[in-house]
């Protein structure tokens, strides 16, 4: 006799984030239990504050919570404050963060205006000196982070180790009974320089509340190797982001690999995804992809979502592809209006379906649905809201009479935040 498979486990909610020390960044928090933290880089010349204000607004625009700019010669630093009070008279108040290597010592004792203007600086401990130099470049952009009361990152990034450190963990390796493997040596040469600096700056006095730590590599398993084991060694807010990570499927893959097992593990209080941008491509599609990954995974809602089928022999017409293209170009369109004005709109869902298969029971699920006549239906697409057959749309005008349907239910259902 055929017996039934045993019943399977629910899901697996996203583990208990790990207890790391808060940073204050301006306005934003990020660890210390708050909401995991999204942020973006702008690729603008810092020396062009026009141009760089542009980016910065319209990443800000995009849900970017923190901005960092590279902030790499003497002209790039003088910028930085005509870059923070352009985004003032535009009324973005996203916190800016420096990103220095090599000279940030100097460009911070040069350029006060910069270093008080900056909401946090971002150092590499592999690229911050060499040899003697180190511990005075080092101490040096310290010391002006506690004279300023600015939060650091210290990013160790696997392609710019300090070789000295690893030369050592070689030789120590090579006294083991067990002697690790390479990567694993690379591993703790990563983690150790991003410890060893944090420690260092506490010594000097940097506060541990303005302290964050990251350990970036570009290979997925590498990524969720280093943060598993950092995590348990320290209690340092933590930045996550695969470096390098490339251009379109590829960026986004295997960013979304690598981040969402170790967010689904509790580990990680702020992101970054490093995509390579197409050609005249926006710089915001970073923003998106890390606000999409937060919100797909039941972390943080940022924007409603459209639920879209695939398409199939069913759907031999494109049109549902192109409203739910219209869908949600309109709901990104809307939603910066939406967010000041209305409370909670980031929470509706949304379903643009091609057929009666699965169209009538998903769009039953969404706040506000509709499924679209297939191959050989009627020529009608039934609205759902909120779970309920609303009306009937037909005609050449569908797309913008749902488009409407949506704005009214937004209006009505939502309540306006106090001015």
């Amino acid at each position: 006799m055929n017996e039934f498979p045993p019943q399977q486990p629910r899901p697996a909610e996203p583990a208990a984030r790990r207890p790391s020390v808060g940073v204050q960044i301006g306005k934003v928090k990020v660890g210390g239990g708050a909401p995991i933290v999204v942020q973006s880089m702008t690729n603008t010349d810092t020396e062009d504050p026009a141009s760089t204000a542009k980016q910065i607004a319209e990443l800000a625009r995009a849900g970017s919570e923190l901005v960092r700019i590279t902030v790499n010669t003497p002209a790039a630093a003088a910028a930085v404050p005509h870059i923070r009070d352009r985004l003032a008279m535009m009324g973005v108040e996203v916190p800016i963060i420096g990103d220095f290597h090599y000279n940030g010592h100097q460009l911070l004792e040069r350029e006060p205006a910069c270093a008080e203007a900056l909401a946090k600086y971002r150092i590499n401990p592999g690229n911050v000196g060499f040899g003697k130099k180190h511990e005075s470049q080092f101490a040096s952009i310290i010391e002006k982070a506690i004279q300023y009361g600015k939060p650091v990152r210290i990013g160790a990034n696997w392609g710019s180790l300090d070789q000295s450190m690893v030369a050592r963990l070689m030789d120590e390796n090579a006294t083991r009974a067990e002697p690790w493997d390479a990567s694993h040596v690379a591993r703790e040469a990563l983690i150790r320089s991003a410890l060893d600096s944090a420690t260092r700056a506490e010594e000097l006095g940097l506060p541990r509340d303005r302290i964050i730590l990251s350990c970036k590599v570009s290979g997925v398993q590498e990524l969720i190797a280093v943060y598993r084991d950092i995590s348990t060694r320290c209690d340092y807010a933590l930045h996550l982001g695969l470096t390098e990570a490339g251009m379109g499927s590829k960026g986004i893959t295997a960013s979304s690999a690598a981040l969402a097992v170790l967010l689904q593990e509790g580990i990680g209080d702020t992101i970054r995804i490093s995509l390579t941008p197409e050609p005249g491509a926006s710089r915001t599609g970073e923003v998106i992809v890390a606000q999409e990954l937060l919100q797909t995974m039941g972390l943080r809602s940022f924007t409603p979502l459209v639920t879209a089928c695939p398409g199939c022999g069913r759907t031999t017409s494109e049109f549902f592809q192109e409203l739910a293209k219209v869908v949600q170009e309109h709901v990104r369109e809307q939603m910066p209006l939406w967010r000041v004005k209305y409370d909670g709109v980031e929470n509706l869902t949304l379903a643009v379906m091609g057929c009666i298969v699965n169209g009538p029971g998903e769009s039953k699920h969404a706040n506000i649905g509709i499924s679209l006549p297939g191959n050989g239906e009627a020529p009608a697409a039934p609205v759902f809201i909120d779970g309920e057959k609303a009306m009937t749309l037909r005609g050449d005008n569908i797309a913008r009479e749902f488009v409407g349907i949506l704005d009214e239910y937004v209006a009505r259902k939502y309540v306006a935040r106090a001015d």
